[in-house]
């Protein structure tokens, strides 16, 4: 029976960042069952990774629905992949996914992951998401994941409490509110809510920094950030935007390794 490992990532210290469960298996498994056990796991997202020729096949399952792209639990991948010694340290991981071929390389103690750019574009803020989120955005975008909304300060963000049943209607996986960052720790903050797929609130998304990358480019005219994740839990990230690319940058430590006993 496969191991599953409990991985908390965009942090060094456990039970903080986002946590995922990574499953290794040695070839491809029935889609019921990895969403079954993604549902028994209840994090998130869980990935489901086997080697194939110079790779790996990589799917993600939040409790309710596969994902398209998540980025916390490819980062916990690639951490269980080197701790466990999958493959050395210094070698370059290639995930195959529904997102296309996606990086992971080890920088010191960083995990830098290499993702797709996915802009955003200007659009009408729904009404729902205006009142379930309490708030007046000065800024309102979408891309094929999530609604992106900016308010006018990280307080105002940081502030809102969600009307999930109300959000849970909104047809995207998500809706990402971002802001300028108040300390000087950090160029911007973000918090995203995605009940609609079983996540009322994510801890720390690497995803969303697809978007949030080149959006945060254009306005402060700079390709190179620290941005926090304003959750709970929450976890810092280093992100750079190179042409088409978005490279993010993050920690993980294993907190729980266990075995799966039913197929």
């Amino acid at each position: 029976m496969p191991k599953i490992y409990h991985v908390d990532s965009f942090t060094d210290k456990p039970f903080s960042g986002n946590p995922a469960g990574v499953c290794i298996l040695e070839g491809a498994a029935d889609d019921k069952w990895m969403q079954n056990v993604a549902k028994e796991m209840n994090l998130s997202e869980t990935a489901f990774l086997y080697p194939e020729k110079n790779g790996y096949n990589l799917r993600w399952f939040a409790p309710d629905a596969e994902v398209d792209l998540c980025g916390h639990a490819t980062l916990a991948s690639a951490h269980i992949i080197w701790e466990k010694g999958f493959a050395e340290k210094y070698e370059t991981l290639r995930f195959f996914t529904k997102s296309g071929d996606l990086t992971a390389n080890s920088e010191d103690e960083w995990i830098q992951l290499n993702f797709p750019v996915l802009p955003e574009e200007q659009t009408d803020a729904p009404e729902e998401i205006i009142d379930a989120l309490g708030i007046e955005p000065i800024y309102t975008g979408r891309n094929a994941f999530d609604y992106l909304v900016e308010v006018a300060s990280e307080d105002e963000l940081r502030a809102i409490q969600p009307d999930f049943s109300k959000l849970s209607k909104i047809t995207t996986r998500g809706v990402c509110v971002t802001a300028i960052a108040s300390s000087a720790d950090c160029d911007f903050v973000s918090r995203l809510f995605a009940p609609a797929i079983g996540i009322p609130e994510d801890p720390v998304t690497g995803s969303t920094h697809c978007c949030l990358g080149p959006y945060w480019m254009k306005k402060l005219n700079k390709n190179n950030f620290i941005s926090y994740q304003a959750s709970e839990r929450g976890g810092f990230l280093k992100v750079k935007v190179v042409e088409d690319r978005v490279l993010i940058s993050g920690k993980a430590i294993t907190v729980i390794e266990s075995r799966i006993l039913y197929s």
